[in-house]
C-alpha cells in the first residue's frame, strides 16, 4: 500500500472540508463596530412627517427636528457616535441603506413583510393610525369609505398610507405624490378630494389649516403598521442596541413625550418648514 499517496489523499480531503466549512459559515456581523470605528452614524429621513420629522429654524439656521430625531440623539448615545442626519425624499430612504450612503433609517417607516425581506427593523416605537384630511366646509359628506367611490385621493408615494389607500378606499382614485406639501396644496386647490396622513401629520397639518378637518372616517390598522427603525439586512448586532435603546424610551414613557412635544412644535412655531 502506497502510504504516502494516501496520507496525501487525506490530507486533500480534510483542507476541502475546512474550506467547505470556512465557506458556509456566517459573515462576521460588523454592523456596530463599523459604526463606531467611524465615530458617526447617518440617519435618513425625510423631514417632512411633523411630528416625527421636520424642519424648523433653530438659532437662525434651517435645522431637522422631531420625534424621530431624538430616538437617534438617544441610539448615537448608547452607540457613543455622533449623529448625522441625511435629508432626502421618502421613497429614497430605505435604498440608501442597500447603497450605505446611511447606517439606518427613522421615517415613519413602517415595518411591513414585503420590506423585511430586504431590511432588518427594530422592535416598532410607534403605532401607527392612519385618518383622511378633507376639506372642512366638505366634512359632513364624508362618514364612511364608500363616501370616496370616485373621488381623488392624495397619499405619499412609498409610503404605508399609498397601501392603505388602495387598499381600504378601493373605489376612489389614487394620486401618489412627492411632497407632503403637494398634497396639502392639491387639497386646498381642489385637485383632489382627500388626503390620507398618519394621525399626528394630519393633526399637525389641520392646526395650521383652517379649511381643513379630519374626516370621521375609520381606516383599519394592521400589525405592519407600526413604525421601527430600519437596517440594513444582517444587523443584528445593532438591532440589538437599538432595541434596547427602544424598550428604554418606551417604558419611561420618553417616545410619547418626544411625539408629543415635536407636535406642539410643529403647530406653534410659525417658521415651521413642514408645510
Amino acid at each position: 500500500m502506497n502510504f504516502k499517496k494516501m496520507f496525501s489523499g487525506l490530507a486533500l480531503t480534510s483542507s476541502v472540508f475546512l474550506l467547505t466549512a470556512c465557506g458556509t459559515g456566517s459573515k462576521e456581523d460588523t454592523s456596530v463596530k463599523d459604526i463606531q470605528d467611524k465615530g458617526t452614524i447617518t440617519v435618513a429621513m425625510n423631514p417632512e412627517f411633523a411630528p416625527f420629522e421636520f424642519k424648523t429654524l433653530v438659532n437662525g439656521k434651517d435645522t431637522i427636528v422631531g420625534a424621530d430625531v431624538e430616538i437617534a440623539k438617544a441610539i448615537g448615545k448608547e452607540l457613543g457616535v455622533k449623529v448625522n442626519y441625511s435629508s432626502m425624499s421618502f421613497n429614497n430612504v430605505l435604498a440608501s441603506l442597500q447603497s450605505k450612503k446611511a447606517d439606518i433609517a427613522i421615517s415613519g417607516i413602517s415595518a411591513t413583510k414585503e420590506r423585511q425581506k430586504a431590511y432588518d427593523f427594530s422592535t416598532p416605537y410607534y403605532e401607527s393610525v392612519n385618518v383622511v384630511i378633507v376639506k372642512k366646509a366638505a366634512l359632513d359628506k364624508y362618514k364612511s369609505t364608500g363616501d370616496f367611490n370616485n373621488l381623488s385621493v392624495a397619499t405619499q408615494k412609498g409610503t404605508i398610507q399609498e397601501t392603505v389607500a388602495k387598499e381600504q378606499l378601493k373605489g376612489a382614485k389614487i394620486v401618489s405624490l412627492v411632497q407632503n406639501g403637494e398634497m396639502i396644496n392639491e387639497l386646498k386647490n381642489g385637485q383632489v378630494d382627500a388626503v390620507v396622513f398618519e394621525k399626528p401629520i394630519a393633526a399637525a397639518y389641520v392646526a395650521k389649516n383652517d379649511d381643513l378637518a379630519v374626516a370621521d372616517v375609520k381606516l383599519k390598522s394592521g400589525d405592519s403598521d407600526a413604525y421601527a427603525v430600519a437596517m440594513p439586512k444582517g444587523s443584528k448586532a445593532l438591532k440589538a442596541r437599538i432595541d434596547k435603546v427602544i424598550k428604554k424610551l418606551k417604558k419611561s414613557g420618553d417616545i410619547d413625550k418626544f411625539v408629543q412635544d415635536a407636535y406642539n412644535l410643529s403647530v406653534s412655531d410659525s417658521t415651521s418648514k413642514s408645510e
